[in-house]
């Protein structure tokens, strides 16, 4: 299929793969108005489209699930306020705050279904701790309670800078450097790793700040913020894998319907 149109001054012969990007669910003022609103920061769209991707904005919902799973064709589970600690069998601890049930179930539920089918997903900060949730595992809920954290939010509404070191075997090694510098900006992270999920980076105080999933094509955490970031090459390898499953998934279809 051909658009016969040009992206940003490039001719392009085949469709932008559609990125869904999942999003917050707060109380928002714009002119007059002061209401509840599905919103997301903008360097998450300028961070999909700039890497080839055609981003699509998911709000929370557990109606439709399957219809929505069926539009896009990768996934980025945006940042967020801390998840219900319900969800992995926990009480709340003090310091977990500004928690959003229907934001978690309706994730759990879209994440759960794209992993099932293969879709390539990249899960930030927030969305990182839902990936492991998904899979089993749990959080360790404040982190300077351990003794770490400090150095990952340092101030509210301000990201902090710290290092991570890759795992030489990950997929994530491929797309980030270890000693890279990263934005940060959580104080929650894994404890217990779900199944199927390995560590895939960490930071100098032994956070786990990346997991994934190496049995699926493309299925990684990561708990800093890339889209705050100069280097897009996780949002451009995302993309390109979101172009090879539409493809497959074009490919299937066709054979299905039996068309030549």
């Amino acid at each position: 299929m051909t658009l016969g149109a040009t992206i940003e001054g490039k001719e392009t012969s085949t469709l932008r793969p559609i990125i869904g990007i999942t999003c917050y669910l707060e109380r928002a003022r714009w002119g007059p108005w002061d209401k509840p609103a599905a919103l997301v920061p903008w360097t998450y769209v300028r961070a999909v489209e700039a890497s080839g991707g055609r981003a699509l904005l998911i709000p929370p919902s557990l109606d439709g699930v399957e219809e929505t799973l069926g539009v896009f064709d990768g996934l980025v589970l945006s940042g967020g306020s801390d998840v219900d600690p319900s969800l992995y069998g926990a009480a709340p601890h003090v310091e977990t705050k500004d928690i959003r049930p229907d934001r978690d179930r309706a994730e759990l539920r879209l994440l759960e279904g794209a992993l099932k089918g293969g879709v390539p997903s990249l899960a930030i900060c927030r969305g990182m701790e839902i990936m492991n949730i998904a899979r089993g595992g749990d959080l360790q809920q404040h982190l300077p309670d351990k003794g770490a954290g400090e150095t990952h939010k340092e101030s509210p509404g301000i990201f902090s800078k710290h290092d991570v070191e890759v795992s030489p075997g990950s997929r994530l090694a491929g797309m980030v450097r270890s000693g890279s510098t990263v934005c940060s900006h959580h104080h929650q992270a894994p404890e217990r790793l779900g199944e199927g999920l390995s560590r895939a980076a960490w930071a100098t105080d032994s956070t786990t700040e990346a997991i994934e999933d190496q049995r699926l094509d493309f299925a990684i955490g990561v708990l800093w913020h890339p889209e705050e970031g100069d280097d897009l090459l996780l949002f451009e390898q995302l993309v390109q894998a979101a172009s090879e499953y539409a493809r497959t998934r074009t490919s299937n279809r066709s054979v299905t319907r039996g068309d030549t």
